[in-house]
C-alpha cells in the first residue's frame, strides 16, 4: 500500500469521524442522558521504543537497499497527548512524541560510494491528530468497564535530523559526505499517518494504564538520510513504536469518565436489580387489574351515557338528558361541599422516565377519594433534573404531569378537575450539581 493511498484513507476516516462527532451532538438528549453528565477529557504520558520496521514487513530504511544496513537497535520513544471523548467508542486525540530511530550493519559496507556502516534519526518532534476508535470491552456486563481495547488512525507533520556513522554502534559521525550525498545530519520535515493498536486498564476512577503500538507510515525515502537518484525504485519509510503510559481523567468529581462508560449494562438492569423486578411484577399486577375492571367501569344499562359505577341516578329512562352523574338536568345540581384542603407530597420518578412509581400510588389514591367526593380540582407541576436539553426536559415534564393525570382519571376522577403544567428544570427546588439534588427535583408537585 503506497502512502498516497493510506493519506487518502486516513483523510476519509477524520472527516467520517468529525462528521459523527456532529450527529452526537444534535442528537445529545438520546445519547446516554447527554455528554453533560460525563468527564470527556484526558491527558496522557507515555514512553516506550522504535524500531525501524514493522510487523507488515521490512518495507522501508530495512529494506531501502541504497544504505546497505539491516539490523536495528531500539530507541526510546516518548510523549503526551490530550483526548476530548466524544461518546462511549469515539474520541479526537492529540499526540505529540519524540525520540529517536537507529539501524546499522555488522559487516562494512560493500558499496565504496556510501561510507556510512550505522544510522540514527533524531525526531525533534511529531504532532499528529488521531480518530480513536474504542472497538471492544471484556466486562460488557458489567456495571462499569475495566479493559478497553481500541484502534487510532490520523494524520501529522515531524521534523527529524538524521546522522550516518562510520561505526555500527553510532559513535563516529561521517566527517563528509561522497558526492551526490547530502549534508550530515540531514534534516527532513514532512507528513505522515500514525495507524495503532492498543488496550487501556482502568486503575482507579481517574487513572488508566494504557499499552500500544503503532506504525507511522512516512512521506519519505531518506529517514536514516541516505540519498540517490535511484530512491524512487524503493518504498517510503515507516517506522513503528511499542509504548506504555498513563492516562488521567479530567473534570469534576462528581461525574464518570465517559470513556469507561457501559451503555450494555443498561440493558440488564431488569436482570439484576431486584427492585426494579419487584416493581415491574407490582406493575403487571396493577395493569391486570385495571384490565379486568374495563368492563365494569364502561357498563351503561339504562344508556345514558354514564356507565353504572358513576351513575347516581340509575335506570333514568330512554331518552332522559343527564349532567356528568347521570341525573336529570332539570333537577337542581347537589350542594357539594367542598373537602378541607389537604397537602400532599411530591411524586418522585426515576431519572429520563414518566413512569409511576409504585410508592407513588396510596398517595394518588387519597387525592382521588378527595377530588371524587367533593367538588375540589388541582393543578399538577411536572419538573425536570438538569440533564439533557431544556426542550427535552419541558417535554418530559409534562409526560409526568399526565401520567398523574391518567392515574387519577382511570380511578374516576373527572378529567375537568385536573390542569397539568410541565415547566422542565426551570424550578429546582434542589442543586442540580449533586446527585441528591436531581432526584429532588425529578417530580411533579400537587397544587389547589
Amino acid at each position: 500500500m503506497n502512502y498516497s493511498t493510506l493519506r487518502t484513507a486516513a483523510a476519509c476516516l477524520l472527516i467520517s469521524a468529525l462528521g459523527l462527532t456532529e450527529v452526537a451532538k444534535a442528537q445529545e438528549p438520546v445519547v446516554f442522558g447527554g455528554r453533560k453528565q460525563y468527564r470527556t477529557w484526558s491527558v496522557g504520558i507515555q514512553g516506550g521504543f522504535t524500531m525501524p520496521t514493522t510487523i507488515l514487513g521490512n518495507e522501508g530504511p530495512l529494506n531501502n537497499k541504497v544504505n546497505y544496513i539491516d539490523k536495528f537497535k531500539v530507541r526510546e520513544y516518548y510523549g503526551i497527548n490530550v483526548r476530548k471523548q466524544f461518546s462511549n467508542w469515539f474520541g479526537l486525540q492529540l499526540d505529540v512524541n519524540r525520540g529517536r530511530i537507529f539501524a546499522y550493519n555488522d559487516v562494512p559496507n560493500p558499496d565504496a560510494n556510501f561510507g556510512f556502516e550505522s544510522a540514527e534519526a533524531q525526531m525533534e518532534y511529531a504532532a499528529s491528530l488521531n480518530a480513536v476508535f474504542q472497538l471492544a470491552t471484556i466486562d460488557f456486563l458489567r456495571r462499569e468497564n475495566a479493559v478497553n481495547f481500541y484502534a487510532s488512525v490520523g494524520g501529522g507533520y515531524y521534523e527529524l535530523k538524521a546522522t550516518q556513522y562510520s561505526d555500527n554502534d553510532g559513535n563516529t559521525p561521517l566527517a563528509f559526505q561522497q558526492p551526490g550525498q547530502r549534508n550530515n545530519p540531514k534534516k527532513d520535515c514532512e507528513t505522515f499517518i500514525p495507524v495503532g493498536l492498543g488496550v487501556k486498564f482502568k486503575l482507579s476512577d481517574r487513572v488508566a494504564l494504557n499499552l500500544g503500538h503503532t506504525i507511522n507510515f512516512l512521506n519519505t525515502r531518506e529517514m536514516l538520510g541516505a540519498y540517490s537518484p535511484n530512491n524512487s525504485t524503493y518504498p517510503k519509510d515507516r517506522f513503528s513504536q511499542t509504548y506504555a503510559g498513563l492516562e488521567f481523567s479530567l473534570g469534576s468529581k462528581d461525574k464518570a469518565d465517559l470513556t469507561w462508560h457501559n451503555p450494555v449494562a443498561a440493558m440488564y438492569d431488569e436482570l439484576k436489580d431486584e427492585s426494579l423486578r419487584n416493581e415491574l411484577e407490582a406493575l403487571k399486577q396493577r395493569v391486570s387489574t385495571l384490565e379486568g375492571t374495563v368492563d365494569v367501569l364502561n357498563r351503561d344499562s339504562d344508556g345514558d351515557g354514564v356507565s353504572d359505577r358513576f351513575d347516581k341516578c340509575p335506570n333514568t329512562p330512554a331518552g332522559t338528558q343527564v349532567d356528568g352523574s347521570g341525573c336529570p338536568i332539570q333537577f337542581p345540581e347537589p350542594v357539594v361541599q367542598e373537602a378541607a384542603i389537604v397537602s400532599y407530597p411530591n411524586i418522585q420518578f426515576e431519572f429520563d422516565s414518566s413512569v409511576l412509581k409504585t410508592e407513588s400510588y396510596s398517595i394518588l389514591d387519597k387525592l382521588s377519594a378527595e377530588l371524587r367526593n367533593s367538588g375540589n380540582s388541582v393543578t399538577l407541576e411536572g419538573h425536570a433534573s438538569a440533564e439533557g436539553t431544556e426542550a427535552y426536559n419541558i417535554t418530559l415534564s409534562k409526560d409526568r404531569a399526565n401520567a398523574v393525570k391518567t392515574y387519577l382519571v382511570n380511578s374516576g376522577v373527572a378529567a375537568n378537575k385536573i390542569n397539568t403544567e410541565g415547566y422542565g428544570e426551570s424550578r429546582p427546588i434542589a442543586s442540580n450539581a449533586t446527585e441528591e439534588g436531581r432526584v429532588v427535583n425529578r417530580r411533579v408537585e400537587i397544587k389547589r
